[in-house]
């Protein structure tokens, strides 16, 4: 796969709508082009002590950030056209999903791709398949695990050598 956008959520609790940022990666011909980062007012907009302890958000962090629908009208045209990546795809999709039915947005179906069970297809030796581990599989060194752009981008090197 030479072209798609890898994308990552962080979530302020248990409800999938609750994400509170997230990190887009373009990549156009096998080449990262473009990224884009955003911290979200989460809903429902609350933090729990696990997910703060995960990523290290917490309500004073996204206190003036913007609602999700004003990030996705900057992140809708960066990948326009483009399958959607992400480790552990399902999770990301589901957060998606969600957070469109909050704010009662048309779902446009975004085809997603999951590089967390391609990488237990293609890298079965590996001790286990964290983004962490596949990144450095895949030559890529995540400095900074939980923080969405940081992730999107590891998702996007393992995209680039395993899909």
């Amino acid at each position: 796969m030479k072209d798609f956008a890898a994308i990552d959520f962080e979530t302020a609790n248990n409800e999938r709508s609750s994400v509170c940022s997230v990190g887009i990666v373009i990549v156009r011909n096998g080449e990262i082009v473009d990224s884009f980062y955003s911290l979200i007012s989460p809903e429902p907009n609350y933090y729990n002590y696990w997910c703060s302890q995960v990523h290290g958000l917490t309500r004073e962090d996204t206190e003036d950030a913007p609602v999700f629908p004003e990030v996705w009208k900057q992140i809708e045209p960066l990948i326009e056209g483009l399958p959607l990546v992400a480790h552990n795809s399902p999770f990301d999709e589901s957060c998606l999903k969600a957070v469109f039915r909050v704010y009662q947005m048309d779902y446009p179906d975004y085809p997603f791709y999951d590089t967390l069970s391609v990488s237990r297809q293609t890298l079965p030796e590996l001790e286990n398949h964290q983004l962490y581990t596949v990144a450095a599989a895949c030559g890529y060194q995540l400095d900074h695990h939980h923080h969405a752009l940081a992730d999107a981008e590891a998702c996007a090197w393992i995209a680039r050598e395993i899909l």
